[in-house]
């Protein structure tokens, strides 16, 4: 079976406004307890969705050999707005520490300004770890976008939200440092 060959661009592309309405539902979803569940339940299933959509267009465009290089820079950036929008959204809310929000940020944008910056000589697709921090963001966020402490409790839930914001904070900053890394040793042996 063909498959149009934008389709995983359009995928891509996709996310990008699912991220702002995504965004607002979850604002006006509120805190827990205090504000609409029904609203936050379906911020939080549309995050789930929107993020998982990450998989499907990496899949179909690998599956039908038509990787391209605007689905390498877009992707990324599309899966930073999305996973953005969940993170500033939840220190919004007082759920996450702005602190741990701002290092996750300030690594996410800084990589996304770099990899534009040299978009024009190479494009640099994701590495491995940085897939797996994308992955765990993704459980991260999703635990605690959704009320899932309505099914399992909340001292089980704020359990495991915690371990899994550190867990997130913590693959970042070393996906980060990977990143740098690989792109000095990348440019040393250019110059050689």
């Amino acid at each position: 079976m063909a498959i149009p060959r934008q389709l995983p661009n359009a995928i891509t592309i996709a996310r990008i406004p699912l991220a702002a309405v995504f965004f607002v539902l979850l604002l006006l979803g509120g805190t827990y307890g205090l504000d609409d569940l029904v609203i936050r339940w379906v911020a939080g299933v549309l995050f789930v969705v929107a993020i998982s959509t990450d998989w499907v267009d990496g899949y179909l465009a690998r599956r039908y050999d038509i990787v391209s290089d605007f689905g390498k820079l877009w992707d990324p950036i599309a899966d930073k707005l999305l996973t953005g929008a969940g993170f500033v959204g939840l220190a919004i809310l007082a759920e996450w520490p702005w602190w741990i929000v701002i290092i996750i940020l300030i690594r996410e944008w800084g990589i996304t300004i770099h990899r534009f910056i040299v978009a024009s000589s190479q494009i640099v697709a994701a590495a491995w770890l940085g897939k797996v921090k994308t992955a765990v963001q993704g459980i991260a966020l999703g635990w605690w976008l959704l009320p899932l402490h309505q099914l399992i409790g909340m001292d089980w839930w704020i359990g495991v939200g915690i371990v899994l914001m550190y867990v997130t904070l913590a693959l970042t900053v070393i996906s980060g440092i990977d990143y740098v890394l690989s792109q000095v040793r990348g440019s040393r042996a250019d110059r050689s």
